[in-house]
């Protein structure tokens, strides 16, 4: 056991054994003329206070540690093996765990590994340890066997914001960690990618199906039959309701056609059109510019009414949506009315010469930040794209 006691202007180390008694040490001393404690304090007979007592043997032994100089307790360098003296503010009490874990390792050793001049704890010297801050490094310090580099990386953690680091020593031992062997987990997608890409190419197959023969199709059925192949394109979406009911800013009720909401709750409006050609834009330049036609001006506007709509009814709006489709949607699980955007599915672009395509991503990306606009052949592309990525995966892994 160690402890410490002052005595007047000095710090006075007192080891004690109920196991082994004092003898060993004595004997250490005055054969090899320097002996260690916990491979942290070095003494020799010069540090030594008390005198073997055969009678007594197990006695504490007692050794001179530290003198006062200016309100600091000063450690040797050569006691401690530092490259610097140690200095600890009278005002905080000495304990064992401040020098040594419980593992022996060298607490002040391993600061000065770290840092570039005397270590200062506590008071106010230029540069010291704040007590606070020692204390949250003594808690931080590793308990367990742990390598040298990761003690290093946890002192320079605490101390880097405090006094200049010799190294780098949290980057070396990221490094470390990196080239250690890591537990490999499953291809989860290499698994699912015979699913995904079987999903897919069927949803694409019947999108191609509907756009053949869109004019069997009802507008009610075709969006019906369409959101459904829309939900694959937006996971995040897990319910959809239709003719969402709503109040305008007359305090007249008003539907939203389909409502999309995510797993968090928030809202959404997704208008979907009949995919009619010549729709877009128009045929002949206005001042060299193809302008949106009359059905994607009427379409942006009706979303934008609705996306105003929807956050005029607020709070209030969210209380009654949720209370509406209680039935529909899981336990304390609440709607949400938080700057809700729109998705706009009309026309094609089969058939629109290049300039026509430009003017026509210009009209889109107007309205970017609160919908998006997307033609038949836009849905094509992203399933044909997502379907290629499957086809890698499956093929490469």
């Amino acid at each position: 056991m160690i402890e410490f006691k002052l005595i007047k202007n000095k710090v006075v180390l007192l080891y004690s054994s109920m196991y082994e008694g004092s003898a060993w040490l004595y004997e250490r001393i005055k054969e090899k003329e320097r002996a260690h404690l916990c491979k942290t304090f070095y003494f020799t007979k010069n540090e030594l206070v008390s005198s073997f007592d055969k009678y007594n043997e197990y006695d504490p032994v007692e050794f001179e540690v530290a003198k006062k100089k200016q309100g600091y307790y000063c450690f040797p360098k050569d006691l401690l093996c530092l490259d610097y003296d140690l200095y600890i503010h009278e005002d905080i009490k000495l304990e064992k765990k401040m020098f040594v874990t419980h593992l022996n390792i060298s607490i002040f050793l391993k600061i000065n590994k770290i840092i570039n001049g005397s270590i200062y704890i506590g008071g106010e010297e230029e540069n010291s340890i704040p007590e606070s801050v020692f204390k949250e490094l003594l808690d931080a310090f590793p308990n367990s066997y742990e390598l040298k580099k990761y003690t290093l990386a946890r002192i320079s953690a605490v101390l880097s914001s405090y006094l200049d680091t010799k190294e780098d020593y949290e980057e070396k031992y990221h490094k470390y960690l990196n080239k250690k062997v890591s537990k490999k987990g499953r291809n989860v997608q290499y698994e699912y990618s015979d699913i995904e890409l079987w999903k897919y190419q069927g949803l694409l197959q019947k999108l191609k199906l509907m756009l053949d023969d869109n004019n069997s199709y009802n507008e009610n059925q075709w969006q019906a039959e369409l959101i459904q192949i829309i939900l694959f394109l937006y996971p995040k979406y897990i319910y959809v309701f239709k003719e969402a009911p709503i109040i305008d800013t007359y305090n007249k009720k008003r539907r939203i056609d389909y409502l999309l909401v995510d797993s968090n709750g928030n809202t959404d409006i997704i208008e979907i059109k009949k995919p009619f050609c010549k729709c877009i834009v128009t045929e002949r330049r206005y001042r060299d510019n193809y302008i949106p036609l009359r059905e994607l001006s009427g379409a942006v506007m009706q979303v934008e009414k609705y996306i105003f709509y929807l956050n005029k009814y607020g709070s209030k709006g969210e209380e009654k949506l949720t209370s509406h489709y209680k039935e529909d949607i899981a336990d304390n699980f609440k709607i949400k009315i938080t700057n809700p955007c729109g998705i706009i599915i009309m026309g094609r672009t089969k058939g629109l010469s290049k300039e026509q395509i430009q003017d026509f991503e210009v009209i889109k990306r107007k309205y970017k930040s609160i919908i998006d606009i997307l033609t038949y052949d836009d849905l094509i592309k992203r399933f044909e794209f997502i379907i290629m990525k499957w086809k890698k995966l499956n093929t490469t892994s």
